[in-house]
């Protein structure tokens, strides 16, 4: 059984949601927290498909961005908390959760029930699960992107339980962030002595609803332009957010096609055919770390290494915007 506000259970735990144009997925996530019976905040980015309403009649509190400003998921996740925290100072956790996600029953009690025994952590969260595997092979293997380790852990995602005093002795969010703001504030939250974990737990069901390249092609180029944000923001810490990330798309994409075309015309025209001949090693050595034998791990292979392209062409468009100054601006995949 769930502890409620209604048993005292969870009276010290608020919700900020945040969400733009989820439709059903909204309303999906809004009946996995209302009965809860817990303070929600809805943090809206210029919905057009009646979020709002929804939101109200499942008793959130709507909080409507300010459109004069660049909206991301960051500004929303922390405009939220700085509005629940006023309407509820006695709050002590907020449990942050995407309009895309669905709250597993049991996991805000387990979460605090953590953190309650353990007050040297500022975060809780937990796994992260797709809901249509079968739809397609991006929401896989979105789901395996969610599969982190259990235990400590450097960062969180959108979804998670979070200590107050901690969050506002950081700051929160950094409302600028395109992506990568999880774990921006967490290396914040480490460098102010407080620790993160991943728990043994299933935390919210998301749905991608990625069924077409496009999607899966977006999505990673809003990742890469994040890596981007993220690394330019700490690249002045100790350990820089994302610069092996960066690396590693960076190489895989520009050094091929650099020696491609370097030998192409240096050297002699059948060496414009290396780039292509290096992503089909590539394709070849992660599939058969996945199990060659099997057509889905040719595809995940394909799609990582086609993913590692998205990244660089999403760094930089980061750069372009940078060195233009807009650096912020709003990246979606949906």
């Amino acid at each position: 059984m769930v502890a409620t506000v209604k048993d005292g259970g969870m009276a010290d735990v608020g919700i900020v949601l945040i969400g733009r144009n989820e439709g059903e997925r909204l309303i999906a996530c809004l009946r996995s927290i209302a009965p809860l019976g817990l303070p929600i905040i809805y943090v809206d980015s210029a919905s057009t498909d009646g979020s709002q309403a929804a939101a109200r009649s499942a008793g959130a509190q709507v909080w409507d961005l300010d459109l004069a400003q660049p909206f991301t998921a960051a500004r929303a996740r922390h405009e939220g908390a700085m509005a629940l925290i006023a309407a509820h100072p006695a709050l002590r956790y907020i449990q942050f959760i995407d309009g895309d996600c669905a709250l597993a029953p049991g996991w805000i009690a387990a979460a605090r029930h953590f953190l309650e025994a353990a007050p040297d952590y500022a975060v809780a969260c937990g796994r992260r699960r797709e809901r249509r595997l079968e739809a397609s092979l991006y929401n896989r293997l979105a789901d395996i992107e969610w599969d982190t380790p259990i235990g400590d852990a450097a960062a969180c995602g959108g979804d998670s339980l979070v200590r107050i005093t901690a969050y506002q002795a950081v700051g929160g969010f950094d409302p600028t962030l395109i992506a990568g703001e999880e774990p921006e504030l967490c290396a914040r939250l480490g460098r102010a002595g407080w620790r993160i974990r991943r728990l043994d737990e299933t935390m919210t069901i998301h749905d991608a609803a990625m069924t077409h390249l496009a999607q899966y092609w977006r999505r990673a180029v809003r990742s890469g332009f994040g890596y981007a944000q993220a690394w330019q923001t700490t690249r002045a810490h100790p350990h820089p957010l994302y610069r092996r990330e960066l690396l590693r798309a960076g190489g895989w994409t520009l050094i091929p096609l650099g020696l491609a075309i370097v030998g192409g015309l240096a050297i002699h025209p059948a060496l414009w055919w290396l780039a292509p001949a290096i992503y089909a090693a590539q394709i070849a050595r992660l599939a058969g770390r996945f199990g060659a034998g099997a057509r889905a791990s040719w595809q995940r292979a394909a799609l990582l290494t086609l993913a590692k392209a998205a990244e660089t062409w999403g760094a930089l468009r980061y750069v372009a915007r940078a060195a233009r100054g807009r650096a912020g601006g709003t990246i979606l995949y949906k």
